[in-house]
């Protein structure tokens, strides 16, 4: 069987740790390839609701096997946080596997994220402070600390007073911080080495095998395409590629295996932090959306800006990912409008753009031209099929798939597992 990946089309929080779950049944691993504990996903299960940070979605699957994958940046403290959180609710976490060519994010990372986040002042991006941009910025500068590292003491030892020899001139002279010790980092670190050594493989040659055996590899990515730090709106992006390039060199899965690409779409459009956003709502109705769709950020709890449906953007991500598939969320949010926007292109300073500008300025300047669909009033959340839809929700969707440059595949109408109609099978 061929790997299929899952990712963000907007700016994240779409719900693909919804999607993902669907898939579960269906999948033998499921892959978290980039990011950290600044994002998450929120998955509802009965009654029963999660809400997962590093951790792949798939963990909450009997029978899948979750992998943290070489494109990731881990928070040990943060892991293991989590892990118990989920044991002591009675979920199997013995499974995971984590990739021993991962990088650590180390104290010293989040201090300086949240530091020079300040220093940044009005200028700020927007970030977690969770250390994650330093982390890949220690990585790209070939000084940063792999999970193999912490089974060679000598070794970790030499990395860490490498990476503070530099960074303690930063925090004492520019941030008027205290410096930190090599001996409190190396300690943190080895303080969870024995309970991470039975986790620890070569997960990229583990997901080939399984491959090879015709087991299915879902690669779930985390954050969203816009976010991507080389096709996003940069800077206002995070430190990694959510794109599906990503999921190559975040997994160790050459591209000629991957044979789906399923991008999650939310029926309107949602981003935290700073950053351009052509829709966003800043009236009562944008209100409505974060209340009707509780649209507060699961890791940081932040409110997320919220603004009708971008087609524009929809279609960027089928172009930059190759997607084959999107899954709609969040349909039932907009229930209860008799009109919904929708933005089919930009004017920028009377300029028509029926595709994303190429510059920031344009995009920071880009007005959406709207077109207006008819809503729907009637409750939606025990729709499972395309007929159980309102005609005008079943319009508002074909609509949307036309707009987008891929068919949906499958329609989130509620936050729980079974409140998904699916169109066709996203395992093709």
């Amino acid at each position: 069987m061929p790997a299929i990946v899952l990712l963000g089309a907007q700016w994240g929080d779409e719900g693909k740790g919804k999607a993902t779950d669907v898939l579960g049944s269906a999948v033998d691993y499921v892959v978290k390839y980039n990011g950290g504990n600044n994002a998450g996903h929120t998955v509802v299960i009965g009654a029963e609701k999660y809400a997962l940070h590093l951790l792949p979605s798939g963990i909450l699957t009997p029978g899948v096997v979750p992998v943290i994958g070489n494109g990731v940046v881990i928070d040990l403290g943060v892991l293991f946080q989590e892990l118990d959180g989920l044991d002591a609710r009675g979920v199997d976490t013995s499974r995971l596997l984590v990739s021993g060519s991962a990088h650590l994010i180390a104290s010293y990372h989040t201090v300086i994220d949240k530091v020079a986040e300040r220093f940044l002042g009005g200028a700020r991006l927007g970030t977690t402070g969770r250390g994650i941009g330093p982390t890949y910025a220690d990585k790209i500068s070939r000084v940063g600390v792999r999970v193999q590292d912490l089974f060679d003491e000598k070794i970790l030892r030499q990395k860490v007073e490498g990476a503070l020899e530099q960074k303690n001139h930063l925090l004492v002279k520019v941030y008027n911080r205290r410096a930190i010790t090599v001996d409190e980092v190396v300690e943190e670190f080895l303080g969870h080495v024995e309970r991470l050594r039975p986790m620890v493989t070569d997960t990229a040659l583990v997901l080939s095998r399984a491959l090879d055996e015709g087991r299915t590899v879902l690669l779930e990515g985390g954050q969203a395409t816009q976010l991507d730090v080389d096709h996003g709106t940069y800077p206002f992006v995070t430190s990694s590629n959510p794109t599906a390039g990503g999921a190559c060199t975040g997994s160790g899965i050459p591209p000629t295996r991957i044979d789906r690409v399923v991008a999650v779409v939310k029926a309107y459009t949602t981003r935290v932090g700073a950053g351009p956003f052509p829709t966003e709502l800043l009236d009562s109705e944008g209100e409505r959306l974060r209340s009707d769709g509780a649209e507060f950020g699961t890791t940081t709890g932040r409110p997320r800006r919220c603004g009708w449906y971008d087609a524009p953007v929809a279609r960027y991500a089928a172009r930059i990912n190759g997607v084959t598939d999107f899954v709609l969320t969040k349909l039932d949010v907009l229930t209860g409008r008799e009109r919904i926007p929708v933005c089919v292109a930009y004017d920028v300073e009377g300029q028509r753009f029926d595709e994303m500008p190429m510059t920031q300025t344009d995009f920071h300047h880009a007005r959406p031209v709207y077109e207006e669909l008819a809503g729907w009033g009637e409750d939606i959340t025990g729709a499972r099929s395309l007929d159980d839809l309102p005609k005008n929700a079943q319009g508002y969707v074909r609509a949307l798939a036309e707009m987008s440059g891929a068919p949906i595949s499958a329609i989130g109408v509620g936050p729980g597992r079974d409140q998904t109609i699916e169109l066709r099978s996203l395992l093709g």
